[in-house]
């Protein structure tokens, strides 16, 4: 892939400010963009995370084109920082603080709506700091240009609407910065797919300004469409993206760039059974916790699915996963299957707290654990005596009288303390509006309570898991490891990390063929092995037939053997390397080519 040698400026909202996926694609394309591009890469960001400091090494000293602008920047008052960004391949990032008064708000939301026709939302706090933050973005493009030189190029790439505003000014004022705009979904799609059945066969003949207009998005879906129009070359990440585009944004896009991830594969096939197997040690902790002070089942016949990912109902397939989970539960129970599923539903909603009793659950453990370990070592000191004491008696002794009296009456008690009459939680926290939970009242609609007859359990997790979660204490992607399958069946997703994210880490996923991950997948030749990524075909099929051919799978999955398992986990990691950054980087190359040209 031949080298532009040019300064290329990629910016996003989502640099070194994590609030969604085009975080993780920046963050994981970054050794691969360095390998290509070196130190003339660049990152654009806002200077807004909280805690960013342990982020980042600020340059100092530097007299490199960029420091230059910076500090003129500087100079006009503006908070900016030029620094590495302590993230593997250590890329510049420029980060600039969107904090000017209403003053000169109000000067930039006139030059937009004079020279663009983007209206004014007074309101709209979040489109007003983009206008700011993007008005100030221009201003540092139009000065590294300027410290560059006469005759000089640069390629300033966008992503999203958020990111997106100053392609407008650099068209008409600055042609020599070539520019190009990738959007990862149309904002009108999201919306369009969360409230109207039939998004997809709706969609040519949706009205675009009529719907922003109704959705109160006019402005945001204004700057996407003359982002699109005005760029150098207009990008997204799937194919089926690439449709809404065309009727939404009113452009097909030009080149599709697609997700990728920074593999790292493990050198020994074993080594992926290894760390499944030790972190799903871990799941079974919690499953102890949660659900054997009510009831038992037999972990080494215990499958752990999941999903995860933004609350959103419909578009992310959590209602098509909840009706097939209801359906595999009975037919479970009707074939008299010894195997329990527990499925976590892993989102973001809000809640007042965990659970009490669930924390409670999970700390009388940890004391069970630590009175059988002071049992033990009690009674491995004494059994030790009386074999090296005795003369002729080679019997095993009575353990039990080798135990004092009081820790006897401590794991009696702790043991009486943790059991309970109820059936386990489906929540693990306290939610704020429980009563108008999609997922709860799925779940009731479904009578999935934790039934000790349910063959599928669930837990439904209302916040995002990291090693500081006091249930798990693992991050998300040993979660990940330790589970034996992943359920994405999106309605709407441009490309999807999740399912991704479970091949990277040898765990099989389902995805759906409306998702841009799962439509790229079923372009790929896979060489008729299974893969260990099952696409559901929802395109042009009712939500019926969807959940009967999930339900199927799901059963399908529960009866493989623990063996095939294993070999699925491999091809799985194995497969996960056509996504890797250096295999998807060329078609990035692509646009930055046509950009320049």
């Amino acid at each position: 892939m031949p080298k532009q040698n040019v300064p290329l400026i990629e910016c996003s909202w989502e640099v070194c400010n994590q609030i969604g996926g085009i975080y993780t694609v920046l963050r994981s394309k970054v050794p691969a963009m360095i390998e290509q591009y070196g130190d003339d890469y660049t990152l654009l960001g806002p200077l807004v995370a909280k805690g960013i400091d342990a982020e980042l090494e600020d340059i100092r000293d530097a007299d490199d084109a960029i420091a230059r602008a910076v500090k003129l920047l500087q100079k006009e008052g503006l908070e900016i920082r030029y620094a590495r960004w302590l993230v593997t391949g250590r890329p510049k990032v420029v980060l600039i603080k969107p904090d000017l008064g209403a003053e000169k708000l109000a000067q930039y939301q006139e030059h937009y709506q004079k020279l663009y026709g983007i209206e004014k939302d007074p309101k709209n706090d979040l489109l007003n700091e983009m206008i700011v933050w993007s008005r100030l973005n221009f201003r540092f493009l139009e000065a590294l240009n300027k410290e560059l030189g006469h005759g000089s190029k640069m390629i300033a790439h966008f992503h999203e609407w958020m990111a997106s505003l100053p392609i407008l000014d650099l068209h008409k004022q600055h042609p020599d910065i070539r520019t190009v705009f990738t959007t990862h979904a149309t904002l009108l799609g999201r919306y369009l797919a969360s409230n109207y059945a039939s998004f997809y066969k709706r969609l040519p003949s949706y009205d675009w300004e009529k719907e922003a207009r109704h959705f109160g998005i006019l402005p945001m879906v204004q700057i996407e469409r003359l982002s699109a129009k005005y760029s150098n070359c207009f990008s997204t990440v799937s194919e089926i993206t690439a449709k809404e585009c065309k009727y939404l944004l009113g452009k097909e896009p030009e080149v599709i760039t697609p997700n990728g991830l920074n593999i790292k594969r493990y050198v020994a096939m074993h080594e992926v059974q290894v760390k499944h197997q030790e972190f799903k040690d871990v799941l079974h902790d919690f499953t102890i916790g949660h659900f054997f002070p009510s009831y038992h089942f037999d972990l080494d016949k215990t499958l752990y699915f999941f999903t995860s990912g933004r609350y959103e109902f419909s578009n992310k397939g959590y209602d098509v996963s909840l009706r097939a989970l209801a359906l595999l539960n009975e037919r479970m129970k009707q074939e008299k299957l010894d195997v329990t599923v527990v499925m976590f539903f892993v989102t973001n909603k809000e809640a007042w707290s965990i659970n009490p009793k669930v924390l409670q659950s999970n700390g009388v453990l940890r004391e069970i654990r630590k009175c059988v370990g002071e049992i033990q070592k009690q009674i491995g000191k004494r059994l030790y005596e009386s074999a090296v004491g005795s003369d002729d008696d080679h019997r095993l002794p009575d353990t039990s009288a080798m135990v004092d009296d009081y820790w006897k009456l401590r794991y009696r008690r702790t043991i009486q303390s943790w059991k309970s009459d109820e059936w386990p939680y489906i929540t693990t926290h306290n939610l704020k509006d429980d009563q108008n939970d999609d997922i709860l009242n799925e779940m009731r609609a479904k009578k999935l309570f934790n039934s000790p007859k349910d063959k599928v359990k669930v837990v439904y997790h209302p916040e995002f898991i990291n090693s500081t979660n006091p249930l798990f204490g693992i991050d998300y992607g040993n979660f990940v490891r330790g589970c034996h399958l992943g359920i994405f069946p999106s309605y709407y997703e441009p490309w999807g990390y999740t399912p991704l994210e479970c091949i990277a880490r040898g765990v099989a996923t389902v995805t759906s063929d409306l998702s841009g991950f799962g439509n790229y997948v079923s372009a790929q030749d896979t060489g008729g092995v299974d893969h260990g990524v099952h696409v559901l075909r929802r395109e042009g099929r009712t939500e019926s037939q969807a959940i009967e051919d999930l339900a199927n799978y799901l059963l399908d999955f529960v009866k493989l053997s623990r063996r095939y398992r294993i070999i699925q986990r491999n091809r799985a990691e194995d497969f996960s390397e056509r996504f890797d950054w250096k295999q998807l980087l060329p078609e990035y190359e692509k646009a930055y080519q046509k950009a320049m040209a």
